[in-house]
């Protein structure tokens, strides 16, 4: 199996790793040490060398950091991790509430004036490291660069990522690497930058049309490149990782091994294109005063889909939703009482795999039945594995890595008979992903302009999340892909081809969660008869395709709208998947998708 549900962390390892990295602080005469979950490339997804901070803590959350203090250890965690730290770290660290409390803050509070911090330059961005700094002005606390103490303690930390690169095909890229960088080449010279410092590895893999696996569960390659206003690249990457992808990059694109990097780097003439948010710091240091401070020139052509990628992504989505359907009408099947949440994740699996074109998960899937439903990052394991009980739903949030694109759906199922105060809450959560769903608007806006459509049934009963509404998805790539997001702080425009999920949801702690999520791509809208002619307007078309459980709607809370777009939404699933799936599960789905 792709998934293990092995447990990789846990409380009672803390505080001896904590009690030593201390002693390693006071050797160094440093008050503190920031451990973030982040590597030197500064994705979301780490390697198991990268996994400092849930070796440290116990926090296995994919976002956070520690700020390990000689007396006190602070976790620092937003909202969707807030039950899940509770349980994963010991009571020598300190949950931290973030962003609602800053570093900065927290440091003010717990350090006296003139502390020193360490931090490790690889590890943080300018813009973090920057923010950190003007909180603390005046106080006489400093943020100092040293190298890794976590890495001096941790005796058996795993070795660096090495698997081997190889070649996405054109047919599933829909532009070849040579076009895309003369693309992103003409756009720096018009910004006046001479090369560009590309640090993200799905960047890097997008530009070149290669893909990897240094990373579970996203087919990246770990490496960083110069992009030149030429349109050559310089790549730093491990060659054994190179040998299969060396002829299809050809000559414009120049190996070198990782540890050039920061000399290559010091020899760049100016000036020099950086995102703040995304280099690490040691970078913008090697490059001082010679910076251009701009975005990473692949985030927004990578986020903007063309038509092979979508093509693919939709097929990808068919094949998948065929595999989910099966798992629905095998799982519906079962009494109350006779599974356990490992065995559903591993059913599911089992569909998935008699897809030849699955390479992967695109993530952990997430099997919570009953209280573990309200934990949103919920992983299963060995101990946590629960019973799926008479009364208890599961949320089932999880997803494929295929070679033609990446998928990610949620659907939340009733075990036996739900309780009505569930019933209720999933009605709002599904009006407000319908809502979001048929939505139309000018183009221009970004999520912070319209996320709050994908909230307001909740809001309206006293209700809310404490996640974003929705993420940008790559092209058989990693499955959170920025710059584009649902959210209240997102002010990225929406552009056609930017595929997204659309996922809202609710948690009431110690009882259930329930989450409903599709994935959408923005097209151009067609003005119907009577609109504005000349305005620009965009929709979503939905890509994912499952039926959402009739037993959990409160119908008569549905209004017109939403009854007419969930029954089109079931006829076009039993269309597109019917023919895709068993016998058995085609008269499941059938009696799933009849009109309400």
């Amino acid at each position: 199996m792709f998934q293990s549900f092995e447990v990789t962390a846990r409380p009672e390892q803390g505080p001896p790793r904590l009690k030593a990295l201390r002693a390693e602080l006071k050797a160094e005469g440093l008050d503190g040490f920031l451990v973030p979950r982040a590597d030197a490339h500064q994705g979301e997804y780490v390697s198991a060398r990268d996994e400092r901070l849930a070796w440290l803590t116990g926090f296995t959350g994919s976002a956070g950091f520690c700020a390990a203090l000689l007396d006190v250890a602070g976790v620092f965690i937003d909202g969707r991790y807030r039950t899940q730290v509770k349980a994963q770290v010991a009571p020598d660290y300190t949950p931290v509430p973030w962003p609602e409390t800053s570093l900065a803050d927290w440091l003010k509070e717990q350090l006296p004036e003139g502390g020193k911090v360490g931090f490790d330059p690889w590890l943080h961005t300018p813009s973090q490291i920057a923010q950190a700094e003007d909180g603390l002005k005046g106080t006489g606390i400093a943020l100092i660069q040293c190298d890794n103490v976590v890495d001096r303690i941790w005796d058996d930390q795993p070795g660096p990522a090495a698997e081997m690169a190889k070649v996405h095909p054109l047919e599933f890229a829909g532009e070849s690497h040579e076009d895309k960088r003369a693309r992103l080449a003409q756009a720096l010279t018009e910004s006046g930058a001479a090369s560009a410092v590309i640090t993200l590895p799905d960047s890097l893999c997008w530009l070149l049309n290669i893909r990897g696996s240094d990373i579970p569960r996203n087919p990246i390659a770990q490496g960083f490149a110069i992009l030149h206003a030429s349109g050559a690249v310089d790549l730093f990457m491990d060659a054994a990782k190179l040998v299969e992808v060396r002829d299809h990059l050809g000559n414009e694109v120049t190996c070198f091994a990782p540890d050039a990097f920061l000399g290559a780097l010091e020899a760049l003439e100016e000036p020099v294109r950086l995102e703040k948010s995304s280099v690490p710091v040691i970078v913008a240091d090697a490059i001082g005063d010679r910076v251009q401070w701009g975005d990473d020139p692949c985030a927004l052509p990578k986020a903007c889909k063309n038509a092979a990628e979508i093509a693919g992504s939709a097929e990808a989505h068919l094949r998948d939703g065929a595999a989910v359907v099966e798992l629905l009408a095998w799982l519906d099947a079962q009494k109350p009482g006779s599974l356990r949440e490992t065995q559903v994740v591993t059913q599911l699996e089992q569909y998935r795999r008699r897809d030849n074109a699955l390479q992967d998960i695109s993530f952990e899937t997430i099997a919570g039945t009953g209280p573990n439903g309200a934990i949103m990052h919920y992983r299963v394991t060995e101990e946590t594995d629960s019973t799926l009980e008479d009364g208890h739903l599961i949320v089932l949030d999880s997803g494929g890595q295929y070679l033609d694109g990446t998928t990610d759906i949620t659907r939340t199922i009733p075990i036996g008979t739900p309780p009505e105060e569930a019933r209720a809450a999933f009605t709002r959560v599904l009006m407000g992903m319908i809502g979001m769903s048929r939505l139309i608007w000018p183009k221009g806006l970004a999520g912070r302009d319209i996320e709050a459509i994908g909230r307001a049934p909740l809001w309206y009963a006293h209700q809310d999340f404490d996640h974003g509404l929705g993420h940008g998805v790559g092209a058989y790539l990693s499955v959170h892909e920025g710059p584009q997001r649902l959210s209240r702080v997102s002010t990225v425009p929406f552009e056609p081809g930017m595929i997204l999920s659309n996922e809202p949801g609710y948690y009431r702690e110690g009882g259930f969660g329930i989450r409903i999520e599709n994935l959408i791509v923005v097209e151009q809208a067609e003005c119907p008869p009577g609109g504005d002619a000349h305005r620009e307007m965009l929709s979503w078309r939905t890509l994912t395709f499952a039926p959402i459980d009739r037993r959990l709607i409160v119908v008569d809370m549905l209004d017109a709208p939403s009854r007419t777009w969930l029954n089109a939404y079931h006829a076009e699933t039993l269309e597109k998947i019917g023919p895709r799936v068993s016998d058995e599960a085609r008269a499941w789905l059938e009696q799933a998708c009849a009109p309400l």
